[in-house]
């Protein structure tokens, strides 16, 4: 079945769209398009001005994947590109902006149900306007461990003065956000997040680790500071994931992070496409403020100064952790060049 429609004055044509993406549920691309329709003036600011890497699943979620940061030769004229130097791979990578509903549609038409924009904006790539925590459960520990360490990096980030802001993941974890919105640099973010996550490691090891080697995140939750980096991507708010149901990441209040905690449920956490829209609805966008929100991290020497002083003992052990931040940006640096995540297989272009 196919279609064509306007969409905010542009023609698109719509393939497919009875093709079932989602097998165990019948959710078809018709679908996933209608989503993306719907959640479009929640999602969009997010996206807006954002390199953007797209993954596709053409014939559905259980079948082969490609990963997609080029823009292809066939886009439409009005698709919005930014060309950004690849030092690893020794070229220039035009990425897609998705700025309005009409490329969201188009990129939902060529089944690219996930989407991983930057932490940066294209037009200053080196400088991240956010720094994100993603706190991935080594079975059997759940999303409801992840509440727990969520809970614990608040705690922390409401020390020194931060705001943050959880996100469910839409897989099986939960994500932490930082906005900044003020000028830095992935040094400084990687930095700081790496200490943070041996502050947790070492206040809490029975629960948590801060290295990707799996044999030793059996029932711990990895806190993953290597996100904080110009050359990896978060999944988008909003974002449908390739699971076996059509869940997406979704932000969350961290009262209910409490209460998944307290109830010890994971299914208080995990939100499919219709729910989304329903929650966006009924609450608004609960992301909005990490798009605009100002916040600066505090000096890693202040920081362990201040730690001392208050001799509060997760806070000390955070200065332990940061009072040679020279030593530490050495270890994240070689840390996240070891043990960069390992992809699904699947084809990049």
């Amino acid at each position: 079945m196919d279609s064509t429609v306007d969409v905010q004055g542009k023609q698109l044509k719509l393939s497919n769209l009875d093709k079932v993406l989602y097998p165990a549920t019948g959710f078809t691309k018709q679908q996933v398009i209608d989503y993306y329709v719907r959640i479009a003036p929640a999602m969009v600011p997010h996206l807006a001005g954002r390199p953007l890497t797209r993954k596709r699943y053409p014939d559905g979620v259980d079948e082969e994947f490609f990963y997609e940061k080029n823009a292809p030769q066939y886009r439409p004229d009005w698709v919005k590109t930014a060309p950004i130097w690849s030092g690893r791979n020794r070229r220039t990578i035009h990425y897609i902006l998705a700025d309005d509903l009409a490329t969201l549609v188009w990129l939902a038409n060529l089944a690219a149900i996930e989407l991983h924009p930057s932490l940066s904006l294209a037009e200053d790539i080196g400088c991240p306007t956010m720094m994100v925590f993603d706190l991935d459960p080594g079975p059997p520990a759940t999303i409801v461990q992840c509440c727990r360490v969520g809970l614990w990096l608040r705690e922390i980030f409401q020390h020194f003065g931060l705001q943050s802001f959880p996100k469910t993941s839409g897989s099986k974890g939960l994500q932490i956000y930082v906005p900044l919105n003020t000028p830095t640099g992935y040094e400084l973010t990687k930095t700081f997040s790496h200490a943070l996550a041996q502050l947790l490691e070492q206040e809490h090891p029975e629960l948590v680790v801060s290295e990707m080697k799996k044999q030793v995140r059996t029932g711990k939750v990895l806190v993953d500071w290597s996100q904080n980096d110009e050359h990896k991507t978060t999944v988008a708010v909003y974002s449908l994931r390739a699971r076996e149901h059509p869940t997406a990441s979704t932000p969350v209040t961290w009262e209910e992070v409490e209460r998944a905690l307290k109830k010890k449920d994971v299914s208080l956490l995990v939100f499919e496409a219709r729910q989304v829209v329903t929650r966006v609805e009924k609450m608004g966008d609960l992301f909005a403020p990490v798009l605009e929100l100002k916040q600066q991290l505090p000096d890693l020497k202040g920081v362990a100064a201040s730690a001392v002083a208050e001799a509060r003992p997760p806070i000390s052990i955070a200065a332990q952790a940061e009072e040679e931040p020279k030593g530490v940006r050495a270890r994240a640096a070689g840390k996240a060049k070891k043990h960069a995540r390992p992809r699904k297989p699947g084809r990049k272009v």
